[in-house]
């Protein structure tokens, strides 16, 4: 089965049929209970730095405790501004928020409560979109950048995105930075009642995604939209997962396509399959955690073509592991620090999602 979006993206990926995946979750979680505890050795700090590139502009903490929210973006995302220091509109309704963020122009949007909407709202090219206080957000729908650049999206609570409409698709767009946001729906219906939580797609590229919260879905965050897209994606979709909570979030998160992902000091919880790289993606799978999950990274499913995975400093937690084929890419080039596995999950639970800005 397929999805066809409101913008035209074509969804190689709903395969399953819903009461089947009902039932295996049922059963992953009973036969990976018992082995949660038995961990593997957990990985040491790494820290990188691009060359020419100022570590303590973007680095955390060597100790691995985390300071206050970054100011700025870390990973491909990095030079992201947005509206800047542009003057922030507050709004309360649609109507006022469509209005607002319309157009190129630097602008700061802040958006006051809960909207509820059906479909999408176009973002403008450098937009900053922030809630206004925790519970601000949008229900029902969600955002679309589309050939947009320089955007930042932070602490909103995007809820229950219906389908056709994603929680946040990123289509054909660059400097993207996704931060300190909620995004649930619920799994008391079909898989394909909702649509993804967050996308990306369409030779999007330069994107972070950091402290945000996934909660109670089915499908995560795609990065490439289809096994047959590869003369726009190749050699785009260059994303950075770090410090995410994907909790009870059946899978997708991410599965990537023809991209280069960095995925580091991720927690993930209650999953069938977590990360999947395909159609030769690359991807560096760092120093995160794996709780109740039955295949933590897989580069072998579903896709005419495998992809590439490199795993380093994780915390499996029982959870299986599927590499077909080990990547090349291991060194990103932008400066960072990886926490060790050991603090990721007092650190993500504690930080992550809206109203922790």
């Amino acid at each position: 089965m397929r999805s066809t979006h409101d913008h035209g993206t074509t969804d190689d990926d709903d395969v399953m049929d819903a009461t089947r995946v009902t039932a295996r979750d049922r059963r992953r979680l009973t036969a990976v209970a018992a082995g949660v505890t038995a961990a593997l050795a957990l990985g040491g700090l790494s820290t990188v730095s691009a060359h020419g590139a100022d570590p303590a502009d973007t680095a955390r903490s060597a100790t691995g405790t985390r300071p206050t929210a970054e100011t700025t973006p870390i990973g491909f995302g990095a030079g992201t501004t947005g509206g800047g220091n542009a003057t922030a509109t507050t709004v309360t309704s649609l109507d006022a928020f469509k209005s607002a963020v319309t157009g190129d122009k630097a602008k700061v949007v802040k958006v006051s409560g809960l909207i509820s909407l059906t479909g999408q709202v176009d973002i403008g090219s450098n937009t900053t979109v922030l809630g206004a206080g925790s519970g601000s957000g949008f229900t029902g729908g969600g955002l679309r950048l589309k050939e947009s650049t320089n955007v930042i999206v932070r602490n909103l609570d995007i809820s229950k995105p219906r389908k056709p409409s994603d929680g946040i698709t990123v289509q054909k767009s660059t400097k993207v930075w996704i931060d300190h946001n909620t995004f649930s729906a619920d799994r008391d219906h079909d898989k394909d009642y909702y649509d993804g939580l967050l996308d990306i797609n369409h030779g999007s590229d330069d994107i972070t995604v950091s402290w945000n919260k996934f909660a109670d879905h089915f499908k995560g965050s795609l990065v490439g939209h289809s096994d047959n897209n590869a003369s726009e994606d190749t050699g785009h979709l260059k994303v950075t997962y770090h410090h995410n909570w994907f909790s009870d979030v059946y899978s997708r998160i991410p599965s990537l396509r023809f991209g280069t992902g960095h995925f580091y000091d991720n927690y993930v919880q209650g999953a069938e399959t977590g990360v999947h790289s395909r159609m030769g993606a690359q991807t560096l799978v760092e120093n995160n955690v794996f709780r109740d999950t039955e295949v933590a990274v897989t580069t072998s499913r579903d896709s005419d073509v495998d992809g590439y995975a490199v795993l380093r400093g994780n915390d499996l937690g029982g959870a299986a592991t599927e590499i077909s084929r080990t990547g090349s890419f291991t060194t990103p080039p932008y400066a960072y620090t990886a926490e060790p596995a050991s603090s990721v999950v007092a650190a993500v639970t504690a930080q992550a999602g809206a109203g922790k800005l």
